[in-house]
This record gives structure tokens, sequence and C-alpha cells, in this order.
């Protein structure tokens, strides 16, 4: 059975047994503090478990999932993965166990007709329900059941001694024997034992407890309302379908591991673990950017670019040295498609930001073997044989440099690598990780505060003003309620309905005054928070209580300009499509009443040409003062009418669209114009890199292009008066001057370049006599060009054992320039091997040939010990 009809059959099971399908939500989780990536079927209905929405009873999907956890394990074993599919059914307080379970066995057996003398089933120890199910229900043979603790059948793992506290409960798995040729041996084989003979195919959790300490004990009391939260591994359950006993040779794995194997050329069976890490890794990334996470330092973007690394030195140990993996991923596109079609549109996108990440860890590759050959220098001149841990560990996390890369370098001049400590630091690495990722019961439950509160309607679309009664006060830390806020004291007023915009969809809350005639309080901020609109105040005069009347009034200039920049942000998207090609969409966004900043996909800078043509094409919209429509519409109509939606954000049923003339259509909630022309100017102040294939640009409009316009003018008013000449020929006087003062640089070095032999002569004549040797060290504070001609004339005018460092020290870095004559060389001295070993003492490293070698730092406070190092090896080599 294939595996896109196994995802249609569980979606059309469940969906007969009245349960909503969704469709898999994003990789990235929205509005979720606790997760970087979403790694489980149920991220998406944490707002059901919740009970912040009751609309649902029963669900089922097939999600989209990503986890690092064991990233070292993929490619080694039959079923680990970075990204994976994650089918399962849930239920909100609906039924509980006995269906859950009844309707798993039904599906395995009867639905994809999985013998039943292959299936196992272990249960929680402690769970009699579930057994009872099983044994009664299920008339499941009682010898094939196990029961395990909580390490292994209690979700989340060890929840009940270790925690974390917050909901939790036992859960069932099924398993699938593969039989007894691929286990152990043992007679009491069974899925307690990790020999591989049996497969976790689908897990089971009854959400129906609340894990709390009292009196220093854990104590599991039950929930009002109980949950049921499944799992089946879509990659597994397709490995047992189709009789493969790895994930890697299921019909969605196969063609890439193909395409791999084409790639690599002459490899065999014995690459295998490397190409499906590599396979694996790509269709990760490949998701991962798709949905909007590109490679960078910083959190998400951290672990997209070091599974793209990891991948890209899978390659390396195949022989494989230039960029490959961007080639892999039309084959991955041409495979998932049927399920997510999608990414057809974001192939040619996301396969020039691998490549474009991949020509990075090149040259990261050389920055690491520099870094390494620093740390081997260090430790075998103080005559240790162990590169330690942590500087193992650095390597591989600050500089993406893998592991085995490491060993295998140390292990070629006869050092060992700390493994061990490496290991350890790993999994600390982990544990943190893992803990930031548990759904904590702070996290999990939102804050109940928030939650109790009904849902604020926001009506400042139509209206500025509004007069209500304050239906809750909170602190400003949202971690109690209270009473009252006092003159000068910080809090939050909450209403049942606000013409005040909450933070959102990339754009800044509104700011405003909230009074009545005994209390004045000014709004320094408004946020959303689970659909409740609070209003941050602080108050100015007198006090405000709940239950008192105020009357709410948005700053009417404030909310204008966001306004005039949020239309704006829409036309510079129109924009760089036109300009730049269908492949850009929207990466992100921030919008204020003084500017806004747009991020978008693009693989290359915008040229000065392309920035012009953009800023014209806006500015046309504007001066067409076109009309800004808006509809309320289903988002699947949405969807059929190809409506721009933001890949990051999750949608609603009924979604706003925001329609600009006959040309720009997307998915917005902000607060907008009624006709461009409102926008009244648009200026382009920047365009940058934000990550790999993302651009950014800032704009401002308005008053504001008007200021800065001004600015601008105010500059070339002050440049022109310097000049004495008018704005029409302020160029071209200013090119001539430069062009001037470029040949009297040149005249200036041809005038130091003929004094070069009295300087040569000199510092030859004070050189330093050891062991027969002339050493010249000298800082000279000039350009490096006209150090490297004195090191030259040296070298011409010593002839023999002659040695010159010469350096300069420019806004605090070194540049140090190595000379030797030609007989140095002969006798076996490389001045590249010295530079490495001083690449610590001025954290920086270099290069060039034997005899003439350049190098730069970061630290020169170590001068002194540079020149003994030198020195030292030097003689050492001439002994």
């Amino acid at each position: 059975m294939k595996t896109d009809d196994i995802r249609a059959k569980f979606l059309d099971f469940f969906g007969n047994k009245g349960h909503k399908i969704f469709p898999s939500d994003s990789l990235v989780p929205k509005d979720d503090p606790t997760v970087l990536f979403t790694s489980a079927g149920m991220n998406q209905f944490k707002p059901y478990f919740l009970g912040i929405r009751k609309d649902v009873k029963r669900a089922c999907s097939c999600q989209k999932c990503l986890r690092t956890d064991d990233l070292e394990k993929v490619g080694k074993t039959p079923a680990h993965h970075t990204f994976f599919e994650m089918l399962g059914n849930f239920s909100f307080g609906d039924y509980f166990k006995e269906e859950a379970i009844i309707w798993a066995w039904e599906f395995v057996t009867a639905v994809l007709k999985i013998s039943p003398e292959k299936i196992w089933i272990s249960v929680y120890k402690d769970d009699k329900e579930a057994y009872e199910v099983w044994k009664e229900k299920v008339k499941f043979p009682e010898g094939r059941i196990v029961l395990l603790g909580e390490d292994k059948n209690f979700w989340p793992a060890n929840a009940l001694t270790q925690g974390p506290d917050g909901p939790c409960g036992p859960c069932s798995e099924i398993f699938y024997d593969w039989g007894e040729e691929f286990g152990c041996g043992r007679k009491d084989c069974s899925p307690a034992c990790d020999c591989g003979r049996f497969v976790e195919v689908w897990n089971l959790v009854f959400t129906q407890y609340n894990r709390r300490e009292k009196q220093g004990k854990p104590v599991l009391e039950p929930l009002p309302s109980k949950n049921i939260d499944t799992g089946m591994g879509l990659e597994r359950m397709a490995s047992v379908m189709q009789g493969v006993i790895t994930n890697f040779e299921i019909d969605i794995f196969q063609p890439i591991v193909d395409e791999i194997y084409a790639l690599c050329k002459n490899k065999t069976d014995k690459d295998r673990f490397h190409i499906n890490a590599i396979a694996d890794h790509v269709r990760a990334v490949t998701f991962a950017i798709g949905d909007g996470v590109y490679p960078s330092n910083e959190e998400r973007g951290y672990v997209i670019r070091k599974i793209i690394r990891k991948a890209s030195w899978h390659g390396y140990k195949l022989g494989i040295h230039e960029e490959f993996l961007y080639k892999i991923v039309p084959i991955v596109v041409e495979v998932m498609k049927t399920a997510y079609p999608e990414l057809e549109n974001k192939r040619e996108n996301i396969a020039q930001i691998i490549k474009a990440e991949e020509e990075r860890f090149h040259n990261t590759l050389d920055t690491g073997l520099e870094k390494i050959e620093g740390i081997i220098a260090e430790i075998s001149s103080r005559k240790e044989k162990v590169i330690p841990g942590d500087k193992v560990f650095q390597l591989y996390d600050t500089y993406g440099f893998p592991y085995e890369l490491t060993k295998e370098i140390a292990e070629e001049r006869g050092i060992k690598v700390d493994e061990e400590g490496f290991k350890e630091l790993l999994t600390y690495q982990k544990k943190r990780s893992q803990e930031k990722s548990h759904l904590k019961q702070e996290i999990f439950n939102a804050s109940q505060i928030i939650l109790n509160l009904s849902e604020t309607e926001f009506i400042g679309y139509e209206q500025l003003e509004l007069e209500e009664e304050v239906v809750e006060i909170l602190d400003e830390n949202l971690s109690t309620t209270v009473e009252s806020l006092n003159k000068d004291q910080r809090g939050v007023l909450v209403f049942k309905r606000t013409p005040f915009y909450g933070e959102s969809g990339g754009q800044v809350g509104d700011r405003g005054l909230i009074y009545n005639s005994d209390f004045k309080g000014e709004v320094y901020d408004t946020k959303l928070n689970e659909d409740r609109i609070l209003h941050y105040i602080q108050v100015i005069k007198g006090t405000v209580k709940k239950g008192d009347r105020v009357k709410l009034e948005v700053d009417k200039e404030k909310r204008l300009d966001t306004a005039r920049n949020h239309t704006a942000t829409h036309l510079l998207h129109y924009a760089l499509r036109k300009v730049l090609g269908e492949h850009v969409e929207q990466a992100g966004s921030y919008v204020w009443w003084e500017g806004f900043r747009f991020d978008f996909t693009h693989f290359r800078p915008v040229s000065e040409q392309e920035l012009k043509w953009i800023e014209e094409l806006v500015n046309l919209c504007v001066i067409n003062n076109d009309p800004v429509k808006i509809r309320i519409i289903p988002f699947q109509q949405a969807k059929k009418e190809n409506v721009l939606a933001l890949f990051t954000e999750k949608y609603k049923d009924i979604v706003r669209v925001v329609e600009i003339g006959d040309y720009s259509k997307e998915l917005c909630g902000g607060t907008h114009l009624k006709f461009t022309g409102e926008i009244g100017l648009f200026k382009i102040v920047s365009e940058s890199a934000v990550a790999s294939g993302i651009r950014r640009i800032t704009a401002v409009t308005g008053r504001w292009a008007y200021n800065y316009i001004r600015e601008e003018e105010e500059v070339l008013e002050e440049l022109v008066a310097m000049l004495k000449t008018d704005r029409k020929k302020a160029g071209k006087q200013l090119r001539n001057i430069l062009a001037k003062m470029k040949d009297l640089e040149t005249e200036l070095t041809k005038c130091k370049l003929q004094q070069l032999d009295s300087v040569a002569d000199e510092l030859l004549q004070n050189a330093e006599q050891i062991k027969g040797i002339k050493y010249i060290w000298k800082r000279i504070d000039d350009d490096p060009k006209i150090l490297g001609h004195i090191v030259d004339k040296i070298r011409e005018k010593g002839k023999n054992n002659t040695a010159v460092v010469l350096f300069t020290v420019r806004d605090d870095k070194l540049n140090l320039l190595l000379g030797l004559t030609s007989d140095f060389v002969e006798k076996g001295v490389d001045g590249r091997e010295i530079i490495k070993k001083i690449s610590t003492l001025i954290k920086g490293g270099g290069g060039g040939r034997k005899d003439f070698i350049q190098a730069g730092g970061r630290d020169y406070s170590r001068i002194q010990e540079v020149k003994e190092v030198i020195k030292q090896e030097i003689i050492s080599k001439l002994r």
C-alpha cells in the first residue's frame, strides 16, 4: 500500500467516525513559545485541549513534524528521522480509552489488514482500564500484552516521578513484530527489548491527570475533562505495509535515495548510512524552508543551518566536495507534492536558499580547518595528546564543524579527542532543548487568568472612540488580578469591546488614552493574547477600578501613520513580485507609525536599479489613488482565488481579505487606508540581508517619508555649500576631487616604494643575529601592500639566512607578514606551518606561500609571545 493511500485511508476512517479533518499545521508553531518546531500532531490542537476553543470535540490530522533530539542517529537506524509525518486522532472531552483502543484496532486490522498475529501491545503497568479494554473488548491475547513503566508508557515520559507539572497520562502502544529472525534470539524477547524486532507504529495517549507537587510529593489529580491524543508515524506504518525493514526503502523515500546514489556515482550499500541521512535531511530542510524557516544563527534558523551542514558533511564523506543538496530538492517536491502541493511553487526558491547555505558551509569548512589547526598547534606546544571536549563541542556547535571530521583530522596528527566530554556537552544541550519544549503547566495552561476572561470584540476598523466598562484589571506581568490602579501605577485593563488594535500580524498595538472624570491613563501598548485584547496603561491621574465606565480613545495620528505603512507593505509586496519575480514571498514584517520593515525571500541583493523600479512602482500606485477594499470570506474560497497568505500565520475558517486595485489580494487582519493616495509618499530607506535567501527592506511613508527626504536634502545642501557650487555640478566636482585624491595616493605610494632600498637596508643592519640567522621584527603602521614590498626587498637583499616579520595594527586588528629567504624553504622550513602555531595567540589565521605568508587576527595583546614563537619555530626547524 502506498504512503499516500495510508494517509488518505486514515483521515477517511476517522472522518467517518465524526472527526473533523484538519490540514497539517505549519512546522512553525504560531503563538507557542514552548517549541521551536511543530513536533507532534497535538500541537495545533492546544487551544482545544486548553478549552479556549470548543467548536470541535473530535479531530484528526496528518501533521508535518520536525525533531532534532536524535540527529546523530538519523541514517543509522531504520526509523529515526528529523522530518516525519504524524497521523493522529484526538478527542477533547468526548470519547476516551475504549473507543480510542477499539478504533485503533479496527483501523490496523480491518482497514490496513495487518495480521493480528503480527501485533503486540504495551500498556502502562498501573492502567488496568486500558488493559481490560484490550483483553475483554478487543479479545487481544494476554501473552502479547506487555506492562511497562512510566519511562516507556507514560506521557510525558517519567512525568509521575520527575515532572513536569501539568496535564499527563498513561499511554498504550501498538507494535509490529518483524519476526524472530530480526530479533536478539531470546525467548522472552518483547516490545520491552530494544533489539529491533519490534517497531512501535501507534501511540495512544490518555490525558487524564494533572500532575502537581503536594507536600513535596508528586500527586496525580483527575482532570475534569479527559482527552485522547494519538500519534501514528506514517513512514513507520508505510514500511510495515510495504514489507521493507527500513523507512528509507518506502515509496516516498526510495526515489530520493536513488537520486543521491546517482549524484554520488560508484557508491555501494556500505555508504547507505550517509545516503539515508542526506535523504532525511534534505526532506527536512525542504519542508522547513517551505514553511518560512531560513538558515541563520538564531533559534529555528540555526537548527536548519545545522541540518544542512550535517547533510553537506555526509556528502563530503561520500567524496562530494561541491554544492549538491539543492539538486535533490526537485525530487523531494515531486514525491511529496500530492499531499503538499504548495511545495511546487516554492521549489526553485528552496533550492536556491539551500545552495547558498552550502556555499557558506564550504567557506566555514575552511575556517573550521583553520580553527582545528590552531587547537592542535596549541595542544602540541603543551605536549598534550587530547583535544578537550569543550573545544570539540565549540567547533561542532559554534562553527557547524562535524565531530567526525574533527576526530579524523586529529587522528591523522596522532592526537585523540575527548569523546566523552564532547558527548556530555551534547547531552546537556539536548536536555536543555527538551526542557524548553516540555509543555509545562504554566505555559500549557497559557495563563488561567487570561483564559478565564471573555474574548474581546475588536471594533477599531469602524471607530476609534468608545465608552465601555472595565471588565478586569491585571498586574503588568499578567500574574494576578487587582481591584484598582492608582496614580503612577502600571497595569492591564480588559474590556468586552475595544477600538484599540492588539499587536498581531506584524502590526504594533495602538497607543492612546483611557479616562473618565476622575481618572486618566496612558495606553503605552496593546497586545492580543488568546483573542483577548490587553490594554497596558500607566495611570496619569486618579484611580481606576473594576466596573468603572471609561472612555477609550485611540491616538488617531499614530493609527493613521500605521495604516499608511501597513497598506504600503502590501504595495511593496506587489512591486517586489513584479520586479524581482513570482518567487518572492513575505517572510515577515514589522509595521509601526514611524515606518516599517519587510522581509522577503530572494537569493541575491536587490540592485540599485531594481530598488528604483520598486520604489517608483509603489509611488505610481499611490498616485493612482486605487481603492482598498475589505472582504470577509471563507478561507477555502480565498485559497481558490489565490489570495496571498503568510505561511507562518494560522488562519481561521473565515478570513479577512485586503484587496487593492486589481493587482493585490492578501489575507490580513491589520488596519488599512481606504485609498492608496492617503499614503502620500513612499521612500525606501535601506535594503539588506537577514539570513540565507532572506532580504529586508525598511521604508517610510507620509510625513515620515517627507522628513526623511528633507534630511537628505539638508545633507546635500551642506555638501554643495562646502564644494562652493550648485546641485547640478556637485556630483561632477566631487568625482574630480576623489580622482585627484587617488592620483595623490598613487604618487605617495611611488615615493614610498622609491625609499624601499633604504628602509630594507636599515632593517637588515639592525637585524637580530641568532645562530647565524638574521631575524627582523618590526612594527610599521602602513598599508599592508607597502609592507609586502618591504618584505620582498629584504628577502632579495638578505639573500640567505634571513627571516623578516613586519606587522601593523589598524582598528584593533593585527596584520602580519612573514618572509623567508629561499634557503629556508630548501632546508624544509614552511612559513605556513609557523603561522598555524600562532593562530590561537592572535585569534586569527593566514595563508600564502612557504616563503611569504600574510596573517591577520583580532588580538594583538600577546604580540611579544608571537615574536618568540616564530623565532623558536625557525630555529627548531633548522636544527
